[in-house]
Order: C-alpha cells, then sequence, then structure tokens
C-alpha cells in the first residue's frame, strides 16, 4: 500500500501516520514498523517514534502484520451472542463494547469476551481481530457475525468482497429527508483538519449507502427514521454519509448531530438486521435485533 503523509499528519510520529492512514489499531502499525515492514521515502524505517513530513511516501507492507500482543482472552466481558454453531457466532453488540483491540483500547474487547468462550478463534482471521469479518463503532449496538474456521473466514469475507451480505441499520437522523429513499454514492477518507474523522474525499475509498424513509417527525423537532442499507463497508459510512445529504445521525458529536432537544447520548445508529449465507451448507441466515432501550426510549419522545 503507497499512500502520502498529508499537511494534516506532518510532524506525527510514524506508528501513528500508519495507523491512521492505513486504519488499523496503532499496536498493529507499531508491529509493522518493528517488523521493517514500513518504507518511508524508499527506505525501510524500523523506528516507529521517526517524525513524518507532509509530501513524504509510505510504503506498507499491510499483510506482514505480526501478531497483536497480549491479545488474552478475558471471561470477564460478556457478549451477548444469539447464535452460534461450527461455523459462525452471531453477537448482538451492545453500545459501549469495542470489537477488537485498537488504540486506547486494549482490553476488555469483544474478541477477548469470545476467545474466552471459543478458544479456537485464535487461529481464524487476523492475529490481533480473530474471526472478525466486519465491525460495528463502539457507539453502535446491533448485529454482527464472528467467523469460527478459516473456512467460514474465507466465505464471510468473500461474501462481503461480492456484496451479498445484507447488513442493515436504523437511524434517526435531523430534519426531514424529502425522497423516501435514495442512494449515497460518495468515497470517503480521512478528514483533512482532522484525522481521526472520516469524510466525503475526492481521494477516499468508495462507498454507497442505500436509505429507505420509515417514518418522519416533526415534534419536538424535525427528525426522520430511515433504514441504511451497507453495500460497502468503510469507517463511520453511514454517519458520514447522512451527515453530507444535510442529515446527520441525532445524538452524533463527532458529525455535527448532538444537538436539543433530543437527548442522546450516542449516535442513533442499530444494526438491526443481519443476512448472509452460511458458510457450511450455504443456507440463508437472517437475524433481527429490536431497539436497546437507550435508543427507543429517545424514539418514544417524538411519539
Amino acid at each position: 500500500m503507497r499512500l502520502q503523509v498529508p499537511e494534516s499528519l506532518a510532524g506525527e510520529r510514524l506508528d501513528r501516520a500508519v495507523a491512521l492512514l492505513c486504519d488499523v489499531p496503532r499496536a498493529e502499525a507499531a508491529g509493522l514498523v518493528a517488523a521493517g515492514s514500513v518504507q518511508l521515502g524508499g527506505a525501510a524505517v524500523t523506528i516507529r517514534s521517526r517524525r513524518v513530513a507532509a509530501g513524504q511516501w509510505l510504503d506498507v507492507d499491510v499483510q506482514a502484520s505480526p501478531p497483536a500482543p497480549g491479545l488474552e482472552p478475558d471471561p470477564s466481558v460478556e457478549v451477548p451472542v444469539v447464535h452460534a454453531d461450527e461455523a459462525v457466532i452471531v453477537v448482538d453488540k451492545p453500545c459501549g463494547l469495542v470489537v477488537h483491540p485498537g488504540a486506547g483500547n486494549v482490553t476488555g474487547t469483544m474478541v477477548q469476551g469470545l476467545l474466552a468462550r471459543y478458544p479456537e478463534l485464535a487461529g481464524v482471521g487476523e492475529p490481533h481481530r480473530p474471526g472478525v469479518v466486519h465491525r460495528l463503532d463502539a457507539g453502535t449496538s446491533g448485529l454482527l457475525v464472528v467467523a469460527r474456521t478459516p473456512a467460514a473466514y474465507r466465505s464471510l469475507v468473500g461474501q462481503l468482497a461480492a456484496r451479498t451480505v445484507d447488513r442493515r441499520y436504523l437511524a434517526l437522523v435531523w430534519g426531514e429527508v424529502e425522497s423516501d429513499a435514495g442512494v449515497v454514492d460518495a468515497p470517503i477518507g480521512r478528514a483533512a483538519r482532522d484525522p481521526t474523522a472520516m469524510a466525503v474525499a475526492a481521494a477516499g475509498r468508495p462507498a454507497r449507502t442505500r436509505y429507505t424513509v420509515l417514518e418522519r417527525f416533526t415534534a419536538p423537532a424535525p427528525a426522520t427514521l430511515v433504514e441504511c442499507r451497507l453495500e460497502t463497508g468503510r469507517t463511520h459510512q453511514i454517519r458520514v454519509h447522512l451527515a453530507a445529504i444535510g442529515h446527520p445521525v441525532v445524538g452524533d458529536a463527532r458529525y455535527r448531530g448532538a444537538r436539543a432537544p433530543l437527548p442522546a447520548d450516542r449516535p442513533f445508529l442499530h444494526a438491526h438486521r443481519l443476512g448472509f449465507d452460511h458458510p457450511g451448507d450455504g443456507r440463508p441466515c437472517r437475524y433481527e435485533s429490536a431497539l436497546p432501550k437507550d435508543l427507543e426510549d429517545v424514539r418514544e419522545l417524538l411519539g
């Protein structure tokens, strides 16, 4: 992967720049640097504290990522499992639970809780996020599937690449969405002024979100309940796309959605439907999750 250091990251440590530009956890970025898998200006650099300059070229061999240190099973982490068989685990993730270790979250994650119950996950997929084929933000609740075997992992990754996995989210957004249905087709990349945020950017990665209006509200403020369907899986995709069309998610402080008079403590975003073909026998698997109480309480304020 070849990337150019933007002005916003000038002077940053090499490991942090790699983490932000490649969208990988800081621990993984540090491991890549230590393993000699990062080149700066055409020369391998193994000192993660090396400072980068705007315009420099980074060549990163992401596939060379070493196992993440300290990824230990943690039986104290409660993970709501709605289905488990020999190939897959379906989780109904609560808000606040981080999916896998990363910068600022090295313990107490979903995968560490699952490793305590399903130790075979340690050999599935990427070492720092075993079994994980797609993610939900820490502040997003709802359904996701975890692969339990290498064969299941390959199958689910292939289905995601082919866009045959059905991932649908309920989102409450500010304002009245005029069209009953639509598609937001806009590339997403790191925000120029805040490298920890995402934004619609011409140089970003392709991203498509379909939405359907379920209900419109006028009081105590104009708002719309929509169902969003992901065709791609970029970081913060739904939140960025809805904000880009002028309808930020209620409660989303990062993307201009935290406002009165709807007191939401987190983004009103819930992965309520998940569908895929079972990696073992190909049968269609479909799961649904009701709105959690905190989001249902916000919805009730709208009548």
